[in-house]
């Protein structure tokens, strides 16, 4: 149901063997151990491949977000990151009441980086944004209902932390709850929506592939 992007321009990746990964990371970990402040030799950048999930609660669905990417800025010397997940648009159809049915394509905006702590010793991520649920399209018994191009909520954060199973070379799950905000500048569409959709409780599950650099 979520696109998540940040509006600059991404990164083009680098595929580089699983192996050769974890071995030039935790190379560059000891460097910057022994490198004293943080410069740019100290820093890398890192991706990994996904799919995840989210569960709406109020609308008593689970939603597939399809594949997509988790880009970071590894301060090695700090042992932070700032990451920029992305996801593809995804619709969620319910039926309202138990009878009518309800189309909703949404895209979630990162209102700038994601930020947390990175333990290549522990391996646990833990990753926070800052974003924004925006409606892009909407139905009702199959007919389109005009949302605007501005039907969106105030921002909120959503924290992703990893979990068992997890690897920092290696990827595995993480998970997190989130609380949705009410909607505005829907027009006519706002009360249905915020009868319908904000409030607490709501998850994401994403699992991560094996790192790669760039």
């Amino acid at each position: 149901m979520f696109r998540l992007s940040r509006r600059p321009s991404r990164p083009r990746f680098l595929a580089v063997g699983t192996g050769l990964l974890s071995v030039g990371l935790f190379s560059a970990v000891g460097l910057a151990a022994t490198a004293g402040p943080a410069s740019a030799d100290s820093t890398i950048n890192v991706h990994y491949a996904l799919t995840g999930s989210t569960f709406l609660k109020k609308l008593n669905t689970t939603v597939n977000l399809g594949s997509g990417t988790l880009s970071s800025s590894v301060d090695l010397t700090t042992g932070t990151a700032s990451s920029t997940l992305t996801l593809p648009p995804a619709t969620a159809s319910v039926k309202e009441f138990g009878i009518v049915p309800v189309t909703a394509t949404t895209e979630l905006i990162q209102n700038g980086p994601a930020t947390g702590p990175v333990s290549l010793t522990a391996n646990t991520i833990t990753s926070t944004a800052n974003v924004t649920l925006k409606i892009t399209h909407l139905t009702i018994f199959g007919v389109s209902l005009p949302v605007g191009n501005s039907c969106e909520t105030t921002p909120f954060s959503i924290t992703l932390s990893s979990g068992s199973g997890f690897t920092v070379g290696g990827g595995g799950p993480l998970t997190g709850t989130y609380t949705i905000p009410f909607f505005h500048e829907c027009g006519l569409n706002t009360g249905l929506l915020n009868l319908t959709i904000p409030g607490s409780g709501n998850t994401i599950s994403l699992t991560l592939g094996a790192l790669q650099l760039g």
